[in-house]
Parts: structure tokens; C-alpha cells; sequence
């Protein structure tokens, strides 16, 4: 049986969040102590994922490594690939097919953020499903922004609609989806849309035809963010400040999960440790200890 493998798709111009990402990575912004990337990467592993593929642009690939490197010292192995254009997020499956060479994956985008009680669970349970896929609802005020799931009176889901005039129900689709080891074939049966992307909506279409997408939804417990702009980026900040500061814990720590995991040792978080020591970051990952 193949493990699932993880792929983080961190390309695009971000050019929402213009002039702070004209010089760099929309990625590698700060969401209050950590670089955003780290939170996306945190739910892969909290996912039990440690092989996992980071797709960026061709400029921005050298800081990347730089800051994470090969994950060796997450206990990680970390690869990365080059996203030449952003032709859209299927394309993710097709850049990732060698590394993936037909395995499961879970793909999430570089700018969300999950977070919430239970959601370690939720996260293992997609995980462990092999056959088929698995994606996240979240209820929003406002639907007609995203790709929106539409379900039967069984609660069944049937469809997902991108941006709908008239959505079909208040759940969006999150940036987060476990998908089976067809994936990457089923990416080379999408064709361009009319804005010239392959759409990942038509690759969970594929899926719901057959009947085997299941959604979870995320309650009132947990939060989802995309830190796409400048609002929602300050808003991601002021949301992990309040709730380490409240609770005394770090939200989406990657050392902090690779320690509690055991997948790195005393003497490896100690050697983090010393490269954060004059943090507070730092200084909470030495109390773990």
C-alpha cells in the first residue's frame, strides 16, 4: 500500500496582496510569528504526511529552500517543483505526477489556514482513505466568492459550482483536498477554462460522478482561512496572536508536531531551538522539552 504523500501548492503571482509580494513569495509573508507557509505545511503534518512535494514559481524556489530545506530537521523529506505559470490548481497533479508516481496525496494551497478542536482527527480520517477523495466544507457568509458544494436531501454532495450567482447552499469548498492515486490522470482530462486554467473543480467532478468524494464539514469549532489580502492576512495575524496569547499553545507549530509525532529527537529540537533561542517561539518550543 502506497502512503500518502503531501503537496503544498505555493506558485502564483499574489499580486492581490501587491506591493508586499512585488519582491517576494506570497508564501513566505508572516501570519504573526511564522511564515504563512509553515501553517499549510503543519496540516499536512498533523495529517501523519512526511514526504511532501512544494511547488513555487521559478523566482521564489531558492527562498523556499532556504527555509524549510530538505525538512530533515522536521523529520520531513521535503522536495520542491517549479509552477512555470499559474495555469490553474490541477495542474498541481501534474507537476507532482513523478513524485506522486501514484500514490494518494493531499493537496492544500499555501495561503490557507485550518484550525480548530477535532481537527487532527478529521484530518487522520481523510487520510487513511485510500480509494476515492475526501474534501472540507465551511460554512460562509457569503458563497457566491467560492466553489460551493451542493447536496441532495440525503446530505449526499452532488456538485460543486464555482461562484455561483445563486448558490446552492453556504458551504465553500476549502483549499485542501486527499485525493486517491488517479488523481494525476484524471488532471490530464481537464481542458482550460474560459480564464485559460485547469480547474480543480473538474477534477472533484470526476470524482463526485463516481460517487466517491466525500465532504467533511467543519463546524462553529474550527476556523478556515485564505490570507489571500491584505485584510484577511491581518486578520490571520490578530487570529493566531489571540489564540496563543489566550491559551498559552502555538497554532500549527511545525517542530512542535514533529516532536510530539517522534519523528525528530531530543537532541534534533534542541538544535531548532538554538536557531529560535532569542524568541518567544523559541522559548516555547524549549518548555516542550
Amino acid at each position: 500500500m502506497f502512503d500518502r504523500k503531501g503537496i503544498i501548492l505555493a506558485g502564483g503571482s499574489g499580486t492581490r496582496l501587491y506591493p508586499l509580494t512585488l519582491a517576494v513569495s506570497k508564501q513566505l509573508m508572516p501570519v504573526y510569528d511564522k511564515p504563512m507557509i509553515y501553517y499549510p505545511l503543519s496540516i499536512l503534518m498533523l495529517a501523519g504526511i512526511r514526504e511532501i512535494l512544494v511547488i513555487t514559481t521559478p523566482d521564489d524556489q531558492d527562498q523556499f529552500k532556504r527555509l524549510l530545506g530538505d525538512g530533515e530537521a522536521w523529520g520531513l523529506k521535503i522536495q520542491y517543483a517549479v509552477q512555470e505559470h499559474p495555469n490553474g490548481l490541477a495542474e498541481a497533479y501534474l507537476i507532482a505526477e513523478d513524485f506522486l508516481a501514484g500514490a494518494p496525496s493531499a493537496l492544500i494551497l499555501g495561503d490557507n489556514i485550518f484550525h480548530g478542536y477535532g481537527l487532527t482527527e478529521m484530518l487522520r480520517n481523510a487520510a487513511r482513505q485510500m480509494s476515492g477523495g475526501s474534501v472540507f466544507g465551511y460554512h460562509v457568509a457569503d458563497p457566491r466568492r467560492y466553489g460551493v458544494a451542493s447536496f441532495s436531501d440525503d446530505g449526499t454532495l452532488t456538485s460543486i459550482v464555482e461562484k455561483p450567482d445563486k448558490p446552492p447552499s453556504s458551504y465553500a469548498v476549502t483549499g485542501l483536498y486527499f485525493l486517491d492515486g488517479t488523481a494525476s490522470e484524471r488532471a490530464k482530462a481537464v481542458r482550460p477554462s474560459k480564464r485559460g486554467e485547469l480547474e480543480i473543480v473538474e477534477v472533484l467532478t470526476s470524482y463526485i460522478s463516481e460517487g466517491s468524494l466525500l465532504m467533511t464539514k467543519l463546524g462553529r469549532g474550527h476556523t478556515w482561512l485564505d490570507t489571500g489580502t491584505h485584510d484577511s492576512l491581518n486578520d490571520a495575524s490578530n487570529y493566531v496572536r489571540t489564540i496563543q496569547k489566550s491559551q498559552g499553545v502555538r497554532v500549527c507549530s511545525p517542530d512542535e508536531i514533529a516532536f510530539q509525532s517522534g519523528w525528530i529527537s531530543e537532541k534534533q529540537m534542541s538544535r531548532n531551538i538554538e536557531l529560535l533561542s532569542k524568541t518567544d517561539y523559541g522559548q516555547y518550543l524549549k518548555s516542550l522539552l
